[in-house]
Protein backbone atom coordinates (compact mmCIF):
# COMPACT_ATOMS: atom_id res chain seq x y z
CA UNK A 1 0.00 0.00 0.00
CA UNK A 2 1.81 3.38 -0.86
CA UNK A 3 0.45 6.70 0.41
CA UNK A 4 -1.37 7.62 -2.85
CA UNK A 5 -4.42 4.93 -2.45
CA UNK A 6 -7.77 6.09 -0.69
CA UNK A 7 -8.07 6.47 2.46
CA UNK A 8 -10.70 3.86 4.31
CA UNK A 9 -13.63 5.98 5.81
CA UNK A 10 -13.81 4.86 9.46
CA UNK A 11 -16.36 6.09 11.71
CA UNK A 12 -15.72 3.21 14.63
CA UNK A 13 -18.99 3.35 15.72
CA UNK A 14 -19.69 0.09 16.51
CA UNK A 15 -20.92 -0.35 19.98
CA UNK A 16 -22.78 -4.14 19.72
CA UNK A 17 -21.93 -6.04 23.26
CA UNK A 18 -18.44 -6.79 23.28
CA UNK A 19 -18.31 -8.02 19.59
CA UNK A 20 -14.83 -7.03 18.21
CA UNK A 21 -15.70 -3.59 16.21
CA UNK A 22 -16.35 -5.82 12.24
CA UNK A 23 -14.22 -2.96 10.83
CA UNK A 24 -10.90 -3.46 13.06
CA UNK A 25 -11.43 -6.67 12.21
CA UNK A 26 -11.32 -6.33 8.46
CA UNK A 27 -8.30 -3.59 8.56
CA UNK A 28 -6.62 -5.99 10.48
CA UNK A 29 -7.44 -8.98 7.64
CA UNK A 30 -6.56 -6.27 4.99
CA UNK A 31 -3.10 -5.03 5.75
CA UNK A 32 -0.70 -4.72 9.17
CA UNK A 33 -0.74 -0.76 8.56
CA UNK A 34 -3.63 0.86 6.25
CA UNK A 35 -4.28 4.37 5.63
CA UNK A 36 -8.29 5.58 7.48
CA UNK A 37 -9.92 9.00 7.69
CA UNK A 38 -11.65 9.46 10.95
CA UNK A 39 -14.81 12.00 11.55
CA UNK A 40 -12.93 14.85 12.57
CA UNK A 41 -9.26 16.44 11.70
CA UNK A 42 -8.21 17.59 8.61
CA UNK A 43 -6.36 15.11 7.29
CA UNK A 44 -6.09 10.97 6.97
CA UNK A 45 -4.00 8.78 9.10
CA UNK A 46 -2.17 5.65 8.79
CA UNK A 47 -3.19 3.00 11.08
CA UNK A 48 -1.18 0.79 12.16
CA UNK A 49 -2.59 -3.15 13.70
CA UNK A 50 -0.04 -5.33 14.54
CA UNK A 51 1.20 -6.05 17.62
CA UNK A 52 5.02 -5.61 16.51
CA UNK A 53 4.53 -2.98 14.45
CA UNK A 54 2.33 -1.00 17.45
CA UNK A 55 5.20 -1.92 19.87
CA UNK A 56 7.46 0.15 17.20
CA UNK A 57 5.38 3.08 16.99
CA UNK A 58 5.39 3.55 20.72
CA UNK A 59 8.53 3.31 21.32
CA UNK A 60 10.50 5.05 17.93
CA UNK A 61 11.65 8.47 18.97
CA UNK A 62 10.69 8.90 15.03
CA UNK A 63 6.89 9.33 15.68
CA UNK A 64 6.13 11.92 18.38
CA UNK A 65 2.83 12.74 20.58
CA UNK A 66 3.83 16.19 20.76
CA UNK A 67 4.12 16.98 17.63
CA UNK A 68 0.43 16.97 17.62
CA UNK A 69 -0.10 20.01 19.84
CA UNK A 70 -1.99 22.85 17.95
CA UNK A 71 -3.09 20.37 15.19
CA UNK A 72 -6.04 19.37 13.87
CA UNK A 73 -5.52 16.31 14.20
CA UNK A 74 -7.50 12.84 13.06
CA UNK A 75 -9.63 11.64 16.01
CA UNK A 76 -13.21 10.57 16.93
CA UNK A 77 -14.40 13.27 19.21
CA UNK A 78 -15.43 16.69 18.14
CA UNK A 79 -13.21 18.45 20.23
CA UNK A 80 -9.39 17.37 21.50
CA UNK A 81 -9.24 15.29 24.49
CA UNK A 82 -6.19 16.21 25.89
CA UNK A 83 -4.67 19.03 26.91
CA UNK A 84 -1.25 20.42 25.79
CA UNK A 85 0.57 20.34 28.57
CA UNK A 86 -0.67 16.58 29.28
CA UNK A 87 2.12 13.85 30.02
CA UNK A 88 -0.39 12.13 27.08
CA UNK A 89 1.06 14.11 24.50
CA UNK A 90 4.64 14.67 25.68
CA UNK A 91 7.79 12.91 24.05
CA UNK A 92 11.30 12.15 25.91
CA UNK A 93 12.88 13.26 27.75
CA UNK A 94 9.94 15.41 29.12
CA UNK A 95 7.43 12.65 29.75
CA UNK A 96 10.08 10.57 31.34
CA UNK A 97 10.75 13.29 34.03
CA UNK A 98 7.10 13.98 34.57
CA UNK A 99 6.25 9.73 34.75
CA UNK A 100 9.43 9.67 37.16
CA UNK A 101 7.74 12.18 39.75
CA UNK A 102 4.42 11.28 39.26
CA UNK A 103 4.88 7.61 40.02
CA UNK A 104 5.95 8.19 43.16
CA UNK A 105 2.14 8.51 44.12
CA UNK A 106 1.65 4.99 42.95
CA UNK A 107 4.39 2.51 44.75
CA UNK A 108 4.04 -0.56 46.35
CA UNK A 109 2.88 1.19 49.57
CA UNK A 110 1.04 3.84 47.93
CA UNK A 111 -1.02 1.64 46.30
CA UNK A 112 -1.16 -0.89 48.78
CA UNK A 113 -2.72 2.31 51.40
CA UNK A 114 -5.35 2.77 48.64
CA UNK A 115 -6.61 -0.83 48.21
CA UNK A 116 -7.64 -0.70 51.73
CA UNK A 117 -10.13 2.50 51.22
CA UNK A 118 -10.82 1.08 47.93
CA UNK A 119 -12.23 -2.48 49.94
CA UNK A 120 -13.77 -0.78 52.48
CA UNK A 121 -15.75 1.54 49.71
CA UNK A 122 -16.42 -1.75 47.58
CA UNK A 123 -17.72 -3.24 50.60
CA UNK A 124 -20.32 -0.71 51.69
CA UNK A 125 -21.42 -0.60 47.84
CA UNK A 126 -22.54 -4.29 48.01
CA UNK A 127 -23.72 -3.90 51.29
CA UNK A 128 -26.31 -1.09 49.94
CA UNK A 129 -27.05 -3.63 46.56
CA UNK A 130 -27.23 -6.50 49.13
CA UNK A 131 -30.09 -4.08 51.40
CA UNK A 132 -31.99 -3.51 48.16
CA UNK A 133 -32.31 -6.78 47.02
CA UNK A 134 -32.62 -8.06 43.66
CA UNK A 135 -32.90 -7.12 40.96
CA UNK A 136 -30.25 -4.48 41.00
CA UNK A 137 -28.53 -2.69 38.51
CA UNK A 138 -25.01 -3.49 39.08
CA UNK A 139 -23.74 -0.32 37.26
CA UNK A 140 -25.70 1.75 39.56
CA UNK A 141 -24.48 0.07 42.61
CA UNK A 142 -20.57 -0.56 42.10
CA UNK A 143 -19.01 -0.10 38.20
CA UNK A 144 -20.07 3.74 38.31
CA UNK A 145 -19.21 4.71 42.02
CA UNK A 146 -16.45 2.46 43.24
CA UNK A 147 -13.81 3.90 40.39
CA UNK A 148 -15.52 7.67 40.73
CA UNK A 149 -15.38 7.78 44.21
CA UNK A 150 -12.32 6.22 44.69
CA UNK A 151 -10.22 8.68 42.20
CA UNK A 152 -12.58 11.70 44.15
CA UNK A 153 -11.67 10.63 47.34
CA UNK A 154 -8.02 9.71 46.48
CA UNK A 155 -7.71 13.35 44.82
CA UNK A 156 -9.08 15.02 47.94
CA UNK A 157 -12.02 16.43 45.79
CA UNK A 158 -14.97 17.66 48.14
CA UNK A 159 -18.24 15.84 48.14
CA UNK A 160 -20.23 18.36 46.64
CA UNK A 161 -18.08 19.09 43.41
CA UNK A 162 -18.68 15.24 42.46
CA UNK A 163 -22.03 15.75 40.65
CA UNK A 164 -20.53 18.41 37.88
CA UNK A 165 -17.40 16.84 38.14
CA UNK A 166 -18.58 13.84 36.69
CA UNK A 167 -21.17 15.99 34.28
CA UNK A 168 -17.93 17.58 32.88
CA UNK A 169 -16.49 14.38 32.63
CA UNK A 170 -19.24 13.00 30.12
CA UNK A 171 -19.43 16.27 28.06
CA UNK A 172 -15.94 15.79 27.48
CA UNK A 173 -16.04 12.34 25.87
CA UNK A 174 -18.89 12.71 23.83
CA UNK A 175 -18.85 12.08 19.68
CA UNK A 176 -21.75 13.77 18.76
CA UNK A 177 -21.29 16.17 16.25
CA UNK A 178 -22.91 18.89 18.50
CA UNK A 179 -20.99 18.34 21.06
CA UNK A 180 -17.58 20.43 20.28
CA UNK A 181 -18.64 23.67 22.27
CA UNK A 182 -19.54 22.03 25.42
CA UNK A 183 -16.76 19.80 25.36
CA UNK A 184 -14.46 22.78 25.27
CA UNK A 185 -16.33 24.43 27.99
CA UNK A 186 -15.78 21.46 29.83
CA UNK A 187 -12.44 21.15 29.53
CA UNK A 188 -12.09 24.37 30.29
CA UNK A 189 -14.01 23.90 33.34
CA UNK A 190 -12.30 21.16 34.41
CA UNK A 191 -8.45 22.60 34.49
CA UNK A 192 -9.91 25.86 35.84
CA UNK A 193 -11.13 23.38 38.49
CA UNK A 194 -7.75 21.28 39.54
CA UNK A 195 -5.87 24.63 38.91
CA UNK A 196 -7.63 26.17 42.29
CA UNK A 197 -7.18 22.67 43.70
CA UNK A 198 -3.57 22.20 43.37
CA UNK A 199 -3.08 26.14 44.52
CA UNK A 200 -4.98 24.70 47.85
CA UNK A 201 -3.17 21.98 48.55
CA UNK A 202 0.81 23.79 48.03
CA UNK A 203 -0.47 25.76 50.68
CA UNK A 204 -2.49 23.59 53.00
CA UNK A 205 -1.44 20.15 51.86
CA UNK A 206 -3.17 16.79 52.99
CA UNK A 207 -2.94 13.12 52.21
CA UNK A 208 -4.61 12.88 49.30
CA UNK A 209 -3.14 12.40 45.78
CA UNK A 210 -2.42 15.95 44.52
CA UNK A 211 -0.57 16.78 47.56
CA UNK A 212 1.17 13.97 46.96
CA UNK A 213 2.14 14.53 43.72
CA UNK A 214 2.91 18.42 44.73
CA UNK A 215 5.38 16.71 46.90
CA UNK A 216 7.03 15.05 44.75
CA UNK A 217 10.58 15.31 44.20
CA UNK A 218 13.53 14.10 42.49
CA UNK A 219 17.03 16.17 43.36
CA UNK A 220 15.24 20.06 43.27
CA UNK A 221 12.88 18.99 40.24
CA UNK A 222 9.24 18.98 41.21
CA UNK A 223 6.07 19.27 39.02
CA UNK A 224 4.74 23.00 38.85
CA UNK A 225 1.16 24.03 39.17
CA UNK A 226 -0.08 23.16 36.01
CA UNK A 227 1.91 19.94 35.82
CA UNK A 228 0.19 18.77 38.73
CA UNK A 229 -3.16 20.14 37.56
CA UNK A 230 -3.23 18.41 34.53
CA UNK A 231 -1.69 15.18 36.01
CA UNK A 232 -4.93 15.54 38.64
CA UNK A 233 -7.40 15.76 35.33
CA UNK A 234 -5.50 13.14 33.62
CA UNK A 235 -5.97 10.65 36.48
CA UNK A 236 -9.53 11.84 36.91
CA UNK A 237 -10.30 11.08 33.51
CA UNK A 238 -8.68 7.80 32.97
CA UNK A 239 -9.01 6.59 36.33
CA UNK A 240 -12.58 6.55 36.61
CA UNK A 241 -13.46 6.58 33.40
CA UNK A 242 -11.89 3.56 32.01
CA UNK A 243 -12.32 1.36 35.54
CA UNK A 244 -15.73 2.46 35.45
CA UNK A 245 -16.21 0.43 31.68
CA UNK A 246 -13.54 -2.56 32.95
CA UNK A 247 -15.61 -3.21 35.86
CA UNK A 248 -19.06 -3.43 33.62
CA UNK A 249 -17.74 -5.18 31.29
CA UNK A 250 -15.86 -7.85 32.98
CA UNK A 251 -18.99 -8.26 34.82
CA UNK A 252 -21.01 -8.98 31.74
CA UNK A 253 -18.07 -11.36 30.26
CA UNK A 254 -18.78 -13.65 33.67
CA UNK A 255 -22.41 -13.10 33.51
CA UNK A 256 -22.80 -14.45 30.05
CA UNK A 257 -19.53 -17.19 30.26
CA UNK A 258 -20.67 -19.39 32.73
CA UNK A 259 -17.07 -21.41 32.30
CA UNK A 260 -15.33 -18.39 33.35
CA UNK A 261 -17.59 -17.51 36.50
CA UNK A 262 -17.11 -21.16 37.88
CA UNK A 263 -13.32 -21.00 37.44
CA UNK A 264 -12.90 -18.05 39.39
CA UNK A 265 -15.37 -18.78 42.12
CA UNK A 266 -13.60 -22.29 42.42
CA UNK A 267 -10.39 -20.90 42.04
CA UNK A 268 -10.01 -17.08 43.63
CA UNK A 269 -6.42 -17.58 43.36
CA UNK A 270 -6.62 -16.74 39.82
CA UNK A 271 -8.00 -13.60 40.22
CA UNK A 272 -5.29 -11.35 38.72
CA UNK A 273 -4.11 -14.06 35.98
CA UNK A 274 -7.91 -14.44 34.32
CA UNK A 275 -8.31 -10.61 34.61
CA UNK A 276 -5.02 -9.91 32.50
CA UNK A 277 -6.85 -12.15 29.89
CA UNK A 278 -9.85 -10.74 29.83
CA UNK A 279 -8.31 -7.40 29.59
CA UNK A 280 -6.76 -8.47 26.59
CA UNK A 281 -9.67 -9.32 24.68
CA UNK A 282 -12.32 -7.20 25.93
CA UNK A 283 -12.81 -4.40 23.14
CA UNK A 284 -12.51 -1.32 26.22
CA UNK A 285 -12.97 1.32 23.30
CA UNK A 286 -14.61 2.46 20.24
CA UNK A 287 -10.81 3.05 17.41
CA UNK A 288 -8.47 4.52 18.06
CA UNK A 289 -7.17 7.42 20.78
CA UNK A 290 -4.47 10.00 20.77
CA UNK A 291 -2.38 9.88 17.08
CA UNK A 292 1.88 10.74 16.77
CA UNK A 293 3.02 12.35 13.75
CA UNK A 294 5.89 11.21 12.16
CA UNK A 295 9.60 13.43 12.59
CA UNK A 296 11.01 11.50 9.61
CA UNK A 297 10.64 9.26 6.47
CA UNK A 298 10.01 6.03 7.94
CA UNK A 299 9.61 2.54 6.39
CA UNK A 300 7.21 0.05 8.28
CA UNK A 301 6.41 -3.73 6.23
CA UNK A 302 7.10 -2.28 3.02
CA UNK A 303 4.80 1.13 3.29
CA UNK A 304 6.63 4.59 3.33
CA UNK A 305 5.39 6.96 5.93
CA UNK A 306 6.67 10.19 5.26
CA UNK A 307 7.35 13.35 7.89
CA UNK A 308 4.60 14.97 8.95
CA UNK A 309 1.99 11.86 8.47
CA UNK A 310 -0.29 11.04 11.55
CA UNK A 311 0.09 7.37 12.93
CA UNK A 312 -2.50 5.69 15.09
CA UNK A 313 -2.21 2.07 16.29
CA UNK A 314 -4.55 0.19 17.57
CA UNK A 315 -4.23 -1.44 21.15
CA UNK A 316 -7.43 -3.63 20.51
CA UNK A 317 -5.72 -5.37 17.35
CA UNK A 318 -2.72 -5.28 18.91
CA UNK A 319 -3.92 -7.65 21.86
CA UNK A 320 -5.62 -9.97 19.08
CA UNK A 321 -2.44 -10.56 17.20
CA UNK A 322 -2.23 -14.13 16.49
CA UNK A 323 1.55 -13.79 15.98
CA UNK A 324 1.50 -12.72 19.64
CA UNK A 325 -1.75 -14.72 21.02
CA UNK A 326 -2.46 -18.18 19.23
CA UNK A 327 -6.00 -18.32 18.94
CA UNK A 328 -6.56 -14.83 20.06
CA UNK A 329 -10.49 -14.79 20.13
CA UNK A 330 -10.73 -17.64 22.45
CA UNK A 331 -10.91 -16.68 25.77
CA UNK A 332 -8.23 -18.64 27.64
CA UNK A 333 -8.23 -18.50 31.76
CA UNK A 334 -5.03 -20.87 31.29
CA UNK A 335 -2.95 -18.57 28.53
CA UNK A 336 0.50 -18.44 29.25
CA UNK A 337 1.36 -15.00 30.73
CA UNK A 338 2.43 -12.38 28.01
CA UNK A 339 2.14 -8.89 28.62
CA UNK A 340 -1.21 -6.99 26.84
CA UNK A 341 -1.41 -3.33 25.67
CA UNK A 342 -4.58 -2.52 27.60
CA UNK A 343 -2.76 0.07 29.32
CA UNK A 344 -0.65 1.39 26.69
CA UNK A 345 2.93 0.66 25.57
CA UNK A 346 5.84 2.37 25.58
CA UNK A 347 6.23 6.00 27.36
CA UNK A 348 2.93 6.59 27.27
CA UNK A 349 1.75 3.53 29.07
CA UNK A 350 -0.33 4.27 31.57
CA UNK A 351 1.13 5.41 35.37
CA UNK A 352 -1.46 4.63 37.26
CA UNK A 353 -1.79 0.66 36.23
CA UNK A 354 -1.17 -0.74 39.80
CA UNK A 355 -4.07 1.55 40.95
CA UNK A 356 -6.20 0.33 38.08
CA UNK A 357 -5.67 -3.61 38.64
CA UNK A 358 -6.80 -2.67 42.39
CA UNK A 359 -9.77 -2.01 41.58
CA UNK A 360 -10.59 -4.37 39.56
CA UNK A 361 -9.44 -7.20 41.57
CA UNK A 362 -11.20 -5.90 44.42
CA UNK A 363 -14.31 -4.65 42.51
CA UNK A 364 -14.45 -8.16 41.06
CA UNK A 365 -13.32 -10.54 43.53
CA UNK A 366 -15.52 -8.59 46.76
CA UNK A 367 -18.22 -9.03 44.26
CA UNK A 368 -18.05 -13.03 43.63
CA UNK A 369 -17.07 -13.26 47.18
CA UNK A 370 -20.49 -11.88 47.99
CA UNK A 371 -22.62 -12.85 45.72
CA UNK A 372 -21.47 -16.58 44.36
CA UNK A 373 -24.71 -16.95 42.56
CA UNK A 374 -24.84 -13.55 40.74
CA UNK A 375 -26.55 -14.08 37.45
CA UNK A 376 -28.16 -12.05 34.61
CA UNK A 377 -31.26 -10.19 35.49
CA UNK A 378 -32.62 -10.10 31.79
CA UNK A 379 -31.39 -11.74 28.56
CA UNK A 380 -27.61 -10.57 27.33
CA UNK A 381 -29.38 -9.10 24.22
CA UNK A 382 -31.53 -6.69 26.90
CA UNK A 383 -28.98 -5.21 27.92
CA UNK A 384 -27.93 -1.98 26.49
CA UNK A 385 -24.82 -0.43 25.52
CA UNK A 386 -23.52 2.98 25.45
CA UNK A 387 -23.36 4.91 21.71
CA UNK A 388 -22.41 8.42 23.03
CA UNK A 389 -18.92 8.31 23.76
CA UNK A 390 -15.12 6.52 22.68
CA UNK A 391 -15.79 3.90 25.23
CA UNK A 392 -17.71 0.46 25.36
CA UNK A 393 -20.21 -0.32 28.31
CA UNK A 394 -23.13 -1.47 29.44
CA UNK A 395 -25.54 1.56 30.31
CA UNK A 396 -27.24 -0.93 32.78
CA UNK A 397 -26.21 -4.87 34.28
CA UNK A 398 -29.62 -5.62 36.11
CA UNK A 399 -28.37 -8.89 38.06
CA UNK A 400 -30.05 -11.03 40.56
CA UNK A 401 -28.48 -13.77 43.18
Amino acid sequence: MTPGDEAITCPFDFNEGLEFDPSLAALMDRDSIARIRLPYGDADAWLVTGFDGVRQVTTDQRFSRAGIVQTDYPRLTPEPIVSAESINVMDAPHSSRLRRLASQAFTHRQVARMRGRITRLADTLLDEMAVQGPPADLVHHLSNPLPQHTIFDLLGIPRDDWAPMQQNLHRLLATGPDSRETAATAKGELRAYFGALVEQRRSSPGKDLISALAAAKDGDDVLDDQEVAVMALTLTLSGQDTATCQISDIAYLLLTRPELMKRLTSRPEDLTHVLNELLRVIPFRKGVGIPRVALADVEMNGVHIRKGDFVHVSYLTANRDPERYPDPEFIDPDRPSVPHMTFGWGGHRCIAVPLAMAELEVAIGRLLGRFPGLRLAVRPEEVRWDAETIRRFPIELPVAW
